[in-house]
């Protein structure tokens, strides 16, 4: 648990390195989070079909989108832990947080091709909404290699000792010490 909540305790830290385990156990902390959402949602939800009262399910449906709301909240509050523990994870590898923006970047550029198109179709404007398509579609194949990308450096081992970005946040000694 305390691999979990370190990228808490950590809220801003966007200096040093973090190890695999630090890293994967935050995301598995984030996926528990949201299984038990989806699950209370489920419940709620399911229970309220099968009683076939109208006026229980307006009820739940207010539950539910509470629930949707924290779920949303928790996800904001959970952004910047976020964006930290993955910039010290590439750290931990002796790459810049800068990579980061493999991600970020087409995620950005498919905000801004979504208002091209939209503003086209506001427009009545084909070009505008050919380019917007076209923006879209690059922006998504660049979302999908930057987070493959990602994805394996997420996995790699980190540099022995230290490096350009600070200590081996494993601790382990050189080899020669032993020799």
């Amino acid at each position: 648990m305390d691999w979990m909540l370190m990228p808490l305790r950590r809220y801003a830290d966007f200096s040093g390195r973090s190890r695999r385990m630090e890293f994967w156990m935050w995301v598995l902390f984030q996926f528990l989070i949201g299984i038990v959402f989806l699950v209370l949602i489920m419940i709620l939800g399911g229970a309220a079909v099968i009683s076939g009262e109208p006026s229980q399910v307006m009820a739940v449906g207010g539950v539910i989108a509470v629930l949707y709301g924290l779920n949303l909240l928790l996800m904001l509050a959970f952004f910047i832990p976020n964006l930290a523990v993955t910039v010290r994870r590439l750290h931990d590898s002796n790459r810049s947080g800068w990579w980061i923006m493999l991600f970020w970047g087409p995620y950005l550029m498919i905000i801004v091709s979504l208002v091209v198109v939209g503003a086209g179709a506001v427009a009545a404007s084909k070009g505008g909404a050919l380019t917007g398509g076209i923006l879209y579609m690059l922006s998504a194949l660049g979302l999908l290699v930057g987070s493959l990308v990602l994805l394996v450096f997420m996995f790699l081992e980190g540099t022995r000792g230290p490096n350009h970005y600070g200590a081996d946040p494993k601790g382990q000694v050189g080899s020669d010490v032993f020799a």
